[in-house]
């Protein structure tokens, strides 16, 4: 599907009570719409990174119907100045919600500082104009960094919207504490997970994320609705096989609904 034809689907598309729509945008970037918004999340749509495995689905100076874009951390598949000038720029109305690591980013773009919100880990905030509640939750890639002036440095979210409860990990470990954070929380009915795997010789290069009995182990614990496989397509060498993934989901929880969106492929999830 070409770009101008995802847009038009994600503007059109009606949201019923109790249901949002998901898009997929590669790595762990991801489209969601509400009954009164449009989000974006870590998205990575430019050839910033020219390794890239496929084409961006959409290219971000196209995107002019983005209320808030989401960023969960500096690293480049994550917040990407390419993507970001233009997309802001296209979507003026937009706010960017990040933590205040990416400020020396957020400066390297030029965005006005009144579109920027900087939420507090655990306090749950609705943003301005819509009816959704967001929640950020301290991540470790693979510390769990904090600065008193600057929040913790590695963000996941939860959202609380329509009847729906989402939880992005943004990129994460399993970490002292993580589960215990986790059981806090309202149970979500998605869970977006980055299930990359990592090893030794590849952190000589990157840092990798959760490994497939993890993420399973996490879906066996915390029974959600749907697990949404994150991660693990956009850059060659740092991916780990697919069938890896679902050999782990069919020995841990085998009847746990799991799916890895492909880039521009919707998901209507209705609870």
């Amino acid at each position: 599907m070409s770009s101008s034809n995802i847009i038009k689907q994600i503007e059109r598309i009606p949201i019923l009570p109790n249901s949002l729509a998901l898009w997929g945008l590669g790595q762990m970037g991801f489209v969601i719409k509400g009954p009164d918004a449009i989000l974006y999340i870590d998205p990575c749509l430019s050839y910033t990174l020219q390794s890239r495995a496929f084409p961006p689905p959409i290219l971000p100076d196209m995107i002019t119907h983005a209320d808030y874009v989401l960023c969960s951390h500096e690293h480049i598949d994550h917040f990407d100045n390419q993507t970001l000038a233009p997309m802001l720029s296209a979507s003026p109305q937009a706010k960017l919600v990040t933590t205040r690591w990416c400020l020396p980013q957020i400066d390297e773009i030029g965005l006005s500082h009144d579109r920027l919100i900087f939420p507090t880990a655990f306090e749950p905030m609705t943003l301005p104009n819509t009816t959704c509640t967001i929640t950020a939750l301290p991540s470790a890639h693979y510390e769990l960094d904090h600065d008193p002036q600057k929040g913790y440095r590695w963000l996941g979210f939860t959202l609380a919207w329509n009847g729906i409860i989402i939880y992005f990990a943004g990129d994460t470990i399993i970490y002292e504490g993580y589960m215990e954070m986790l059981r806090q929380q309202p149970r979500a009915n998605i869970a977006i997970l980055p299930v990359n795997g990592r090893d030794y010789f590849r952190e000589l290069r990157v840092r990798g994320n959760l490994h497939p009995n993890e993420a399973s182990g996490l879906a066996r614990e915390f029974n959600w609705d749907v697990v949404l496989i994150g991660h693990n397509d956009l850059l060659p060498g740092n991916t780990i096989p697919m069938g890896a993934i679902a050999q782990a989901f069919a020995d841990e929880c085998p009847q746990q609904a799991y799916k890895i969106l492909q880039a521009g492929e919707l998901m209507y999830y209705i609870r």
